[in-house]
């Protein structure tokens, strides 16, 4: 059997692998991505009532704040070890949230039930739409 200590390490370099391929190609659907894509559409039903605008953000919002949620009971728990893995899961979802956002002009991305793209409503409304490129960037 394996042990607590040879097991986090392995999860660490999963982690790292997966980063990797990810920042190799930051364009491919992966499968945390199908996760991360149903916290995404519950955050619209969540922040919906919030009025249309944080009806749109709200699918990022929650993207971000779902596993916040996570990092705040495991640092409660003073497990460091998951919340660490929690702030990579919020990373990933940073990086996610970079490609859906620099696509909005394009949008070349798949949108899941058609509609509007979040990113170029939000950044439309703000007069920010020249600067999706450099606002994913950042």
């Amino acid at each position: 059997m394996i042990s607590p200590s040879h097991a986090r390490q392995l999860l660490v370099v999963a982690l790292f692998v997966y980063g990797i391929v990810c920042l190799r190609d930051p364009g491919t659907f992966r499968l945390l991505d199908n996760v991360n894509l149903a916290i995404h559409e519950t955050g619209h039903l969540v922040f919906a009532p919030f009025g249309e605008f944080l009806g749109f953000l709200g699918g990022t919002l929650f993207q971000l704040l779902f596993p916040v949620l996570f990092y705040v009971y495991f640092r409660r728990q003073q497990d460091r070890f998951a919340a660490s893995v929690i702030l990579w899961w919020v990373a990933q979802n940073l990086w996610n949230i970079s490609v859906y956002m620099a696509d909005a002009r394009a949008q070349r991305l798949p949108l899941v039930g058609g509609g509007e793209h979040d990113w170029a409503y939000l950044l439309g409304r703000m007069g920010l739409l020249q600067y999706d490129q450099a606002l994913a960037n950042t």
